[in-house]
């Protein structure tokens, strides 16, 4: 496959960025897209040329760290899907690729396609845990907990915290990242009697970190690789209004 990427290069969040052509000849339709740049990269290096810049770790769809937007849209074409489990035979020979960051005000430039999302980790410190003392292990079946809840909580706790749901919105809204956050934990009964006020430091939180609203487009749902649902969006809202009437 001979492809043609359009890469967006910027040296970092102060100074603008633009995108670069860049050939990409030879590329085998079996690898990855980050196998992909890999081998782009290495040409890049044996030309003398600066290497193109973009985050990765455990490349098996678990860590979200292949935060990239391709052809507008995050993680790629395909749903259910991080960017490191894309591959290049989603692809045809000639295509022309555009590759871009996460654009959002909370998540600034650090070079090329990464970006700083350590405003997720912040919503995080401010209330998307329990309050217990730390000691043994207690035994798995010491608070029973129904199956439903214990499923419900388990389809929240699977968000990985990649940003794409920012990434795709148009307001650049966190409400689905903290809505699964909070979501995973309300529905256990260890979590359950913080569960208004985590639900209003966590909103509190995503608004000081300039994360827009929620107007309920759907489209984070849409690009999620975890397909979270946005009925824990509903539900962190009905939390919010409770925490605020109950003035905590």
């Amino acid at each position: 496959m001979n492809l043609v990427l359009k890469v967006w290069r910027q040296r970092n969040a102060e100074e603008p960025g633009q995108l670069e052509t860049i050939e990409a000849p030879s590329i085998n339709p079996d690898m990855s897209f980050l196998e992909m740049l890999d081998v782009v990269n290495e040409r890049l290096v044996a030309e003398n040329k600066e290497p193109i810049a973009y985050d990765h770790d455990c490349r098996e769809g678990i860590c979200g760290a292949c935060s990239l937007v391709i052809n507008g849209v995050a993680h790629g074409p395909d749903r259910g899907t991080t960017t490191c489990q894309l591959h290049m035979r989603r692809f045809h020979s000639g295509d022309e690729i555009v590759i871009e960051p996460f654009r959002a005000r909370a998540f600034p430039v650090i070079r090329d396609l990464v970006v700083d999302r350590s405003s997720l980790d912040r919503i995080i410190q401010s209330g998307g845990y329990v309050s217990v003392s730390t000691g043994g292990t207690p035994d798995a079946n010491e608070i029973p907990i129904p199956k439903r809840a214990a499923d419900v909580a388990m389809d929240a706790a699977a968000c990985i915290g990649c940003g794409a749901c920012v990434a795709a919105c148009k307001n650049a809204s966190a409400m689905l990242f903290v809505s699964a956050k909070a979501a995973h934990l309300a529905h256990i009964p260890q979590g359950a009697p913080e569960r208004l006020e985590r639900a209003r430091s966590m909103v509190a939180r995503m608004d000081e970190e300039t994360f827009g609203a929620c107007t309920n487009t759907s489209d984070c749902e849409a690009v999620c690789p975890k397909e979270i649902s946005i009925e824990f969006i509903g539900e962190l809202n009905r939390d919010f209004r409770q925490a605020l009437l109950a003035g905590r």
